[in-house]
């Protein structure tokens, strides 16, 4: 079985599809009223100078996501 790469591997100009939500909880429901679901197009528009948080595009709004949850985030680059 291959690895997909996550969210914290993505530079900005990068785009990519969600593959699969592996958080639990209340980080989760939030991801998801986001709109951060299955097959939704994401791109890195930048990362702060320590790599903490990166800001991403999905669905026409810019959300900054912190590395412990981006790991969380399978993707398709």
């Amino acid at each position: 079985m291959s690895k997909h790469p996550c969210l914290n591997d993505m530079n900005p100009g990068q785009s990519a599809h969600v593959i699969k939500l592996n958080s639990s909880g209340s980080i989760r429901r939030r991801l998801l009223d986001l709109g951060l679901t299955e097959h939704t197009q994401i791109q890195c528009v930048g990362k702060s100078p320590s790599g903490d948080p990166a800001a991403f595009l999905i669905r026409g709004a810019v959300i900054a996501i912190r590395a412990i949850d981006g790991k969380d985030i399978l993707v398709d680059l």
